[in-house]
């Protein structure tokens, strides 16, 4: 993924917005990535993105969270199918 690429779809967080937030605000723990714009907050997808963002700004590592922004997207696309189906069955 490069920059521009949302990693927060729901709210259309992009990897520059959540690697100048890390940087900015060195946030203590992954979940208070939330903070910037409410990344997170929604269908819960690019929670463990967040985490791997996190963990790479901690180490002083590059951010490849292992996917192009296409696969990324059919993955989100594929878990929200899942995640409905399963809601469904749970009743």
């Amino acid at each position: 993924m490069n920059k521009d690429d949302n990693v927060c779809v729901c709210h259309k967080v992009s990897l520059g917005k959540l690697q100048s937030y890390t940087k900015r605000e060195q946030p203590k723990v992954a979940s208070q990535l939330s903070e910037c714009l409410g990344a997170g907050t929604s269908c819960g997808w690019c929670i463990p993105f967040l985490e791997k963002i996190h963990k790479h700004h901690a180490e002083g590592k590059e951010d490849d969270l292992g996917l192009g922004a296409e696969d990324y997207c059919e993955k989100r696309i594929a878990y929200l199918i899942e995640k409905k189906a399963k809601q469904q069955k749970d009743g």
